[in-house]
């Protein structure tokens, strides 16, 4: 059995200020590197055979402070990076607000009639996601493999591994900063076993 352990970066300077960041990149807060420090000990008697990380910085360095002192490789993959969502990237929630409220509207309640300019649609997140995660598998048969992305992807992966709608992506658990995923992978099944888990959160 494939085990995935699938998690979001910690808290970054954008997320605070309330930019959205896509395929641009804000540093982590020194609240996101005591999450990623946190889940760290959570999974520190967890054997972790390889960590595959979005090549953002933000994600990168979670990765790395999860690690550790562990002798564990990391490995950057460019498939794993936020959604691109074009012009919007760098602004603040509330200038998008003002001059693409259709937009915005239909980005976070009617995903399957987002119209980037410029970005993904959430169906093209959705095949860049599945496609990568299932090269992934095929790759590392039997391992344990920690992954580090963002929110879209990884509500990309449970929309994948669970068959909804674009039209749901948005449904179900709050994928909180480093929140922990956890799915067991067999020849034929997708079975979530932890979903957006923040138990290992110390404040």
């Amino acid at each position: 059995m494939t085990k995935l352990f699938i998690t979001r970066h910690g808290q970054t300077a954008w997320n605070i200020e309330g930019r959205l960041q896509g395929q641009k990149d804000s540093r982590l807060t020194e609240l996101g590197e005591k999450q990623a420090r946190w889940l760290g000990e959570s999974l520190k008697d967890v054997d972790i055979d390889l960590i595959i990380s979005s090549s953002s910085g933000r994600a990168y360095r979670t990765a790395e402070i999860i690690r550790g002192n562990r002798k564990i490789d990391i490995v950057p993959n460019n498939n794993l990076m936020e959604m691109n969502i074009g012009e919007w990237e760098g602004q603040l929630h509330t200038e998008i607000e003002e001059h693409s409220p259709d937009q915005q509207r239909n980005f976070w309640n009617f995903p399957h009639m987002y119209k980037p300019r410029g970005g993904e649609t959430f169906y093209q997140v959705l095949d860049r996601a599945s496609n990568e995660i299932e090269k992934i598998i095929s790759e590392h048969e039997g391992k344990n493999i920690l992954i580090v992305t963002h929110a879209v992807v990884l509500r990309a992966l449970i929309t994948y591994f669970e068959k909804k709608d674009i039209k749901d992506f948005w449904n179900g658990t709050f994928m909180h900063s480093t929140c922990l995923n956890i799915v067991d992978v067999g020849k034929d099944i997708r079975t979530f076993i932890l979903q957006g888990d923040i138990s290992h959160y110390q404040e």
